[in-house]
């Protein structure tokens, strides 16, 4: 860590307008951050964060000559966070939102920016040793999305898990259930929407408080409720049934 316990930043954006405004943003609204370097694209990017080696990186997503899993790619040798500054899209947030990444849209907000850089400061002066870098790649190198890891944040910390590895989730409050292979459930620190958001099929919302992995249906009778391999019994509520059914047609 830096003198005062400054984190040293690079930012790597395309738009040279967007490089100096999240400059100014930065400089004004988050002084424990102390920028040493910019870059407009991969070519420049690469060498710049082995030269410098920074704790953190505002990385854009889309770029010349490249994008930003590209970077991480090229810089996989490198320990930094990441916060990650995109235009809406719906993938690529998936994506983010799936390995709990940190990122902001532009336009960037200062209140967005503020909180992310203090949850990447809470992260480096914890030395907290999540690799998201690592599972962020992965996942984009992974074609299949049941494959693909997602970050659950938990009361005590975190867990990764493959998404092929959950049965069903259940809304639990402010809080989510997860149901995995092995038998173990996981209250996790989200509410059932975001996974509704961030889970690709086979994951289906059949009840507001429930979501379940469609390669564990088991049966389904005209009540209205479907059973699972695991003989965990849940109603598929109105409001979804079509949906669901369309998937066993």
């Amino acid at each position: 860590m830096m003198a005062f316990d400054k984190i040293s930043a690079v930012i790597v954006e395309d738009e040279r307008a967007a490089r100096e405004a999240l400059k100014s943003y930065i400089s004004k609204y988050c002084p424990q951050v102390v920028v040493t370097g910019e870059a407009q694209d991969i070519r420049e990017a690469v060498p710049l964060l082995h030269d410098t080696q920074p704790q953190l990186v505002f990385l854009d997503v889309e770029m010349p000559f490249g994008n930003a899993f590209d970077v991480l790619e090229a810089c996989k040798d490198l320990q930094f966070e990441t916060i990650f500054v995109t235009a809406f899209s719906e993938y690529s947030l998936r994506a983010l939102n799936q390995s709990a990444a940190y990122y902001l849209l532009k336009p960037i907000s200062i209140e967005e920016l503020i909180l992310a850089v203090n949850k990447v400061q809470h992260q480096i002066r914890n030395q907290e040793i999540l690799n998201r870098n690592k599972i962020i790649l992965d996942n984009f190198r992974e074609p299949k999305p049941e494959k693909q890891q997602v970050i659950l944040p938990t009361l005590e910390g975190f867990e990764v898990v493959r998404m092929e590895d959950i049965v069903r989730l259940r809304g639990n409050g402010n809080f989510t259930d997860l149901y995995l292979t092995d038998g173990n459930r996981k209250m996790v620190c989200r509410f059932l929407k975001h996974f509704s958001e961030i889970l690709p099929l086979p994951f289906l919302r059949i009840h507001k408080s429930h979501i379940v992995n469609l390669h564990f249906v088991k049966s389904y009778n005209k009540g209205g409720f479907l059973t699972l391999h695991d003989g965990a019994e849940i109603e598929v509520s109105p409001t979804y049934k079509e949906a669901f059914l369309k998937h066993f047609r």
